[in-house]
């Protein structure tokens, strides 16, 4: 029995000194790959320590140098802090997207230095934005905002003639009178509000302002699904009785023995 005991022993403990040397080989190794690999090794890029707007001068102060896998560093992230931020005398590179706190800074959505920033700049690939007159009525009362989403309906006619109908659905809302800053959440009647569409779209809106009203329907976040929607008559709605059904009222009844049977009939 002790002789197995120190046999059992002996063999522990070469497989626990084999396996440390297994690890250290194997850090040893990875170690040497990560000094020779460039793909492995970290550089540094530049992030927003806190969210910019759109139009926003890039300052030192909204900004973060940290390290970042090379292989894991998508096209046009800035590295270099220097070349982001402006020296003495030279005018700013501004913000063409909205960036948020913690996210990489591309060259995609910053200015050349001294570049005008506009409503341009937020537009996608072949979208045009288009200027819509609205009032406190049509504009959901000032609530919407840069950024939302909005059906667009055109109301036409004379009393009996009159009818809407949802020209456009799920519309991208840039900017509001002059403001086209998405972290406002300030309501404000609007006397303009200017969209995103299509060629084709923007063709669609110059008619209808032309033929009646415009009205905006604000979309909640969650409802993304388009569907067509048949256009409504004011005689649709204006009806000889009210649309709730009215209650039923039960008929009396009798009881009625034939024989040895009893029937209940209705009493006309």
């Amino acid at each position: 029995m002790g002789i197995r005991s120190v046999l059992v022993a002996m063999l522990g403990v070469a497989v626990a000194g084999g396996s440390a040397y297994g690890a250290r080989e194997y850090l040893d190794q990875s170690r040497a790959v990560a000094a020779t690999d460039p793909a492995a090794a970290l550089v540094t890029v530049v992030v927003a320590g806190r969210d910019i707007p759109f139009g926003q001068p890039i300052q030192p102060q909204m900004l973060q140098v940290l390290s970042w896998p090379r292989a894991a560093l998508p096209p046009g992230a800035i590295t270099d802090l220097n070349a982001l931020v402006a020296q003495p005398g030279m005018q700013p590179r501004r913000a063409t997207h909205e960036i948020a706190q913690g996210e990489l800074i591309l060259a995609s959505k910053v200015s050349n230095f001294g570049e005008k920033v506009t409503i341009v700049q937020s537009l996608g690939e072949n979208s045009r934005a288009m200027a819509i007159r609205v009032d406190a009525e049509t504009a959901v009362g000032g609530f919407v905002t840069p950024g939302d989403s909005v059906d667009i309906v055109l109301t036409q006619g004379n009393n009996t003639t009159l009818r809407a109908v949802t020209i456009l659905q799920n519309i991208r809302v840039l900017g509001v009178d002059q403001q086209a800053d998405q972290q406002t959440d300030q309501p404000q009647i609007a006397r303009t509000v200017t969209v995103e569409v299509t060629p084709e779209q923007s063709q669609t809106l110059a008619l209808a302002q032309k033929a009646g009203t415009l009205s905006l329907s604000l979309r909640s976040l969650e409802n993304a699904e388009d569907k067509p929607l048949e256009s409504i008559r004011l005689s649709d709605i204006l009806r000889e009785q009210s649309p709730v059904e009215e209650p039923t009222v039960a008929k009396p009844t009798v009881r009625v023995r034939r024989a040895n049977a009893v029937e209940v009939v209705e009493v006309e």
